[in-house]
This record gives structure tokens, sequence and C-alpha cells, in this order.
């Protein structure tokens, strides 16, 4: 999911990541699934934050995806 988060254009992107709860959702899959590619212990943790705090989470990564077209800590 992480690989095809980053395969898809900057705008697909930007609008996953703007809706609130398509944007929690999306976090999710993408977190987890490239925790379960890396096994990174930071993956882990931000995968856990985001499966909580998934929202406030994903306004940070709109602009890190602006910025650098992946989200923190999953590039893969």
């Amino acid at each position: 999911m992480a690989t095809w988060f980053n395969r898809q254009s900057r705008l697909v992107q930007i609008i996953l990541l703007l809706i609130p709860v398509v944007n929690w959702v999306v976090e999710i899959l993408v977190r987890w699934s490239a925790f379960l590619k890396t096994k990174s212990l930071v993956t882990l943790l931000v995968a856990i934050l985001v499966t909580f705090f998934g929202l406030a989470f994903g306004w940070l990564d709109l602009i890190w995806c602006l910025l650098f077209k992946h989200l923190i800590f999953a590039k893969a």
C-alpha cells in the first residue's frame, strides 16, 4: 500500500490526505504496510501513533507530502 501511494500523482495523494476520514484510513493502511515491509521500530511507533491520532497526524503528512511526495517514515 505504501508503494501504491507513493506511485500516485501528487494531486491524488493530496486529495486522499485532504478528506478527513479517508485521510485516516489511508494513513493506517500506508503506515502498517510500510511497517510490514521494513520491520523498523520507528515505522512501528509511527504506525501505532497514526492508528490512534491519525487525523491530527494526517495534516502534518499532507504538508510533508506536498514537499517530498511521500509520507513521513513511509518512503517505500
